[in-house]
């Protein structure tokens, strides 16, 4: 029987305040809806990809992405009580966007670009697993 593959994406702005890496309580809401979801599911794997947008240093975004995810993996251990060892944590700052080449202008950290570039700061979970009475996986 295979695993259900479940992708949500959760704004990073909605988790996190700008350049932060401590979960916000919007985002903890956020995060506590998402684990009800999974209430009762056994889980193969669960994958938590944190990501930045361009502005700053590729080092230093990968970093950011880093402790991102790895504070969403931390929340859910501490909530839901899903072993540490079954959810992975990665970083991928600004290398993979949402916003399109030429989309949001300029160099220069200004309050419109930052906005512009909110979709690229996000937090990816994967969550390859069964529930329970699940009949989409015969």
């Amino acid at each position: 029987m295979p695993p259900a593959r479940e992708k949500v994406s959760f704004s990073a702005d909605s988790l996190f305040a700008f350049n932060r890496d401590t979960v916000k309580p919007a985002g903890k809401q956020a995060l506590d809806e998402f684990a009800a979801k999974l209430k009762g599911s056994r889980f193969e794997e669960i994958v938590v990809t944190g990501y930045t947008d361009r502005l700053g240093s590729k080092a230093y975004n990968l970093r950011l992405s880093q402790r991102r995810a790895d504070a969403v993996k931390a929340y859910l251990v501490e909530t839901t009580g899903i072993p540490a060892d079954k959810i992975t944590t990665r970083g991928a700052d600004g290398s993979d966007p949402v916003t399109t080449p030429g989309e949001c202008k300029g160099t220069r950290r200004t309050a419109k670009l930052i906005a512009c570039l909110q979709p690229d700061r996000r937090v990816e979970v994967e969550v390859d697993g069964t529930k329970p009475g699940d009949t989409t996986n015969p």
